[in-house]
């Protein structure tokens, strides 16, 4: 009896010590990423055959079909039983039927103006408009100080308040904040607008007008739209109307728009009638998990996007092996190495989800969408998010210097994650981290630009994983020929050693910090 009891005791303790993963076990896990099988999906999942893989198009689908039979293959389960697709409802938003009129003049769409609204059908009239100068809503500076806007048709301008040195007061330098770059400055003042109680903006910036209304007219006149949107959450507020206006009509609205920021309160005769036009389109994510051990109720999400921008208008195929083929594959081998070890019986503390978005190409739709209308499981149990959106690549600006990846938003919810984040590439995978794009005031606003962010937002801990931009952006050029497998291999490892460790710990990472929009 005694002998027996002590088989028992030993057995026990070599279950017990099968369980916890030595590091050397860590590092055989994470070898199962290779070059090899990296470069062997790529070439398939970048080919013509996927036909650049743009949301909602028969080469998406062919994408989304790939991944789902790769899990299979693997026997990793979807999160959505029996089911890896989540149905994302997108929407195609075609030229509208719209008419304006100010003070009897009427005005023409593309010409004039055009609409940056996804779904709203009504009518608005109103006896006077409010000028918000640069329609800028911040703690440094803010046009909505002492302004009331609330229920009104708000008209602003392009651009940001500099100082006497001729430097943007917002960002301290010469670089543009996200109230004047691009097309961040269109969605930053049409929520500052919104969230001063504006029923209607009405932005004059003559270098974007001419950009986007000669994009989507070309757009038009082909017969078709690559503009998406989500369908507007029940129980939302309802959707201000958002027009982008021409210099023209900028002076119908504000006489002296271009002399001066200085705000007020302009009578106005404006009737707007609006009609949306918009085609359903459906898109998926795809979802798959192994559940945690211990904790099976904390979720690891690791994503990356599946999309891309298709076939432009001379017939080439955008293959994307770059963006956003890369992290794609990372994202599959990353889950076949912990799937190895939950096989070996090393299964993950936490459960480790592993999510491919659709729609990011289109406005983060995707992410959007599993975040703020459908998580798949509770965010208030959602640990942290890894993103991997380009990884396969270098930025010219580091070629020679090529062992490094862009680390982003590590440091922003969590001091801890950071922490983990330093401490697990010194151990297993010696990368150079370089934080060059988490600069708050960095022109290119990466943090806001991939699929993280929509996490971020909801106070969920981040690190976005990327190798820069090249030349082959967004260009059919952008080829699985190109792609440096070496750094690709040993990207994915460092994502994969995170994600253990993240999913192992005794206690989950604290939030010590804030997001900021």
């Amino acid at each position: 009896m005694k002998k027996t009891l002590i088989l028992l005791s030993i057995s026990l303790i070599a279950f017990s010590c099968k369980k916890e993963a030595t590091q050397e076990d860590i590092i055989n896990y994470a070898s199962t990423i290779t070059q090899d099988e990296l470069k062997d999906h790529l070439y398939i999942y970048a080919s013509d055959e996927f036909e650049g893989r743009e949301t909602g198009e028969p080469g998406q689908k062919k994408a989304v079909e790939y991944i789902k039979k790769e899990y299979e293959t693997l026997g990793i389960p979807s999160v959505i039983e029996g089911n890896y697709f989540q149905t994302v409802p997108l929407n195609v938003v075609k030229t509208p039927n719209v008419s304006i009129s100010v003070n009897g003049e009427s005005f023409n769409y593309f010409e004039d103006f055009i609409s940056q609204t996804a779904a709203a059908t009504g009518t608005l009239s109103a006896s006077e408009i409010v000028y918000a100068g640069f329609g800028i809503d911040d703690e440094k500076y803010s046009d909505y100080e002492n302004l009331d806007v609330k229920g009104k048709v708000v008209v602003v301008k392009g651009g940001e308040p500099k100082d006497k040195a001729g430097n943007n007061i917002l960002s301290g330098g010469k670089e543009a904040s996200k109230w004047s770059n691009g097309r961040q400055a269109l969605s930053s003042k049409r929520t500052a607008a919104k969230e001063n109680g504006a029923k209607a903006i009405f932005f004059m910036d003559a270098e974007l007008f001419n950009r986007y209304s000669t994009f989507y007219k070309e757009r038009e006149a082909s017969g078709g739209s690559n503009r998406l949107s989500l369908p507007v959450k029940e129980g939302a507020d309802p959707e201000i109307y958002d027009f982008l206006i021409s210099e023209k009509m900028g002076k119908a609205l504000v006489s002296n728009i271009n002399e001066t920021t200085e705000t007020a309160s302009v009578p106005t005769k404006l009737d707007i009638n609006y009609e949306s036009i918009t085609e359903s389109r459906p898109s998926e994510n795809v979802a798959a998990m192994i559940t945690g051990s211990e904790k099976p109720d904390e979720y690891i999400v690791i994503s990356s996007h599946l999309d891309h921008i298709g076939i432009n208008s001379k017939g080439e195929i955008n293959n994307g092996a770059d963006d956003d083929g890369s992290g794609t594959v990372s994202l599959l081998e990353i889950a076949e190495a912990f799937k190895t070890a939950a096989d070996k019986g090393h299964g993950p503390k936490r459960s480790v989800i592993f999510l491919h978005v659709t729609g990011e190409e289109k406005g983060l739709l995707g992410s959007r969408y599993y975040t703020d209308y459908e998580p798949l499981k509770p965010l208030a149990n959602t640990v942290a998010n890894l993103n991997i959106d380009m990884v396969g690549r270098i930025d010219p600006k580091r070629e020679g210097d090529r062992n490094y990846i862009y680390l982003i938003g590590a440091d922003k919810l969590s001091t801890e994650l950071h922490e983990i984040s330093e401490e697990v590439n010194k151990t297993f995978t010696n990368i150079e981290l370089d934080y060059t794009y988490n600069d708050e005031n960095d022109p290119n606003r990466f943090y806001y630009r991939s699929d993280h962010y929509n996490f971020a937002k909801n106070n969920i801990p981040i690190i976005f994983y990327f190798n820069g931009t090249h030349d082959d952006y967004h260009r059919h050029t952008d080829t699985p020929d190109k792609i440096n497998y070496d750094l690709l291999e040993n990207r994915s490892r460092l994502v994969f050693h995170t994600a253990w460790e993240l999913a192992n710990r005794a206690e989950r990472i604290v939030v010590d910090k804030t997001t900021e929009e």
